[in-house]
């Protein structure tokens, strides 16, 4: 059974989700102290797609708080793609040389609970870059020619008013090295109301292309609104790509990510990366391992187009960076008189030979 709108008020408390049925009367205490800790928001869209009647609802499990948060591994750190070490402005992360992050927002339309910055996000948190921090924001990438792209994010870029989108995108463009922008947002999936007309047309600005990165992991969550969303920005000319989280319970079979990365292309939206689960603080009963997610992809290989093949990358603990950490298709075969042959296994797992150039 699906619930309603929530009355379309946004869940913010787990007095908020057990009123809604979304969590157990009987298990407020404990979640209360997850809340503590870390930011619950659900929006009645996302709200509308739980199955209360179904304990592993894979929705549920990405926005409803579990008392398994409570439990830190020695692994997990507060900032797992170190944020921090590759900041050198407020607001800026330069982690490759060519691109930056540019966190405006540090607050999102709801709060996922496997998200690796959810030490840094939510109310409490830093809300905005002030005036003083976003002008050396820009001075610093204006500064920087090798800047050829800026990532928007946070936070939820979207949930600027579209009027400060304008401002931020046009501010971005008028730098002539800048030529690629990039959002990454929830909100066509949490909120696609607000992804209106006037939020679409801010998006753009002479100078540089907009691109939009949609986070999704789950079929469901590609709803006829969020993909109502998702067409006014494509049919304004803003190319989309997808990244997702794999994630134990939600998308950890082949069958689940088959028809994610197809309603994505179906979308128009190219999917662009499968992330393993980051080593966030209480994130370990969502994460799966390694040689599960390869696995998935060599199913997803033989199951699917080209089109719907996401990178699966790592985000490595410390700030350096992401690797491509999918299944190896290939080896050397210089073994059994085949010297400087190749071995290469195709789709159905099967291996053959291939020889290199002389």
């Amino acid at each position: 059974m699906t619930i309603g709108r929530a009355d379309s008020v946004t869940l913010r408390t787990p007095s908020d989700l057990a009123a809604q049925g979304l969590a157990p009367a009987d298990s407020l205490p404990a979640l209360e102290r997850v809340a503590a800790r870390y930011a619950i928001a659900v929006t009645p869209d996302v709200a509308a797609l739980i199955d209360t009647s179904d304990p592993n609802d894979p929705i549920a499990r990405q926005y409803i708080p579990s008392v398994d948060e409570l439990t830190t591994q020695p692994s997990e750190r507060a900032d797992p793609i170190g944020d921090h070490a590759h900041a050198p402005v407020a607001g800026i992360v330069h982690r490759y040389p060519d691109r930056v992050l540019l966190k405006l927002v540090h607050v999102c339309a709801v709060y996922c609970r496997f998200c690796f910055r959810r030490e840094m996000v939510g109310p409490g948190k830093e809300t905005a870059l002030s005036s003083d921090a976003y002008a050396g924001a820009l001075d610093y990438i204006r500064a920087h020619p090798a800047i050829w792209e800026v990532i928007l994010t946070g936070g939820d870029p979207l949930m600027l008013s579209a009027r400060r989108l304008r401002e931020v995108i046009g501010d971005l463009a008028a730098i002539d090295h800048v030529k690629v922008i990039r959002l990454h947002t929830r909100v066509p999936v949490a909120d696609p109301a607000r992804v209106s007309d006037e939020t679409v047309a801010a998006l753009k600005a002479g100078g540089a292309v907009t691109w939009v990165a949609l986070h999704a992991n789950h079929p469901r969550e590609l709803t006829a609104a969020a993909r109502a969303a998702c067409a006014r920005m494509v049919d304004a000319g803003i190319p989309m790509v997808s990244q997702s989280v794999l994630l134990r319970g939600v998308n950890d079979d082949a069958a689940t990510l088959e028809a994610l990365m197809r309603a994505f292309v179906e979308c128009r939206i190219k999917p662009y990366y499968l992330h393993h689960g980051d080593l966030a603080p209480g994130t370990a009963h969502l994460r799966t391992t390694i040689a599960h997610g390869q696995a998935l992809m060599g199913a997803l290989r033989g199951r699917v187009s080209g089109l719907c093949q996401p990178d699966y990358v790592l985000d490595i603990p410390g700030g350096h960076g992401k690797s491509p950490i999918g299944p190896q298709y290939l080896s050397r075969a210089d073994e059994g008189g085949e010297r400087g042959a190749y071995r290469i296994v195709d789709y159905c797992g099967d291996v053959h030979l291939y020889p290199d150039v002389e």
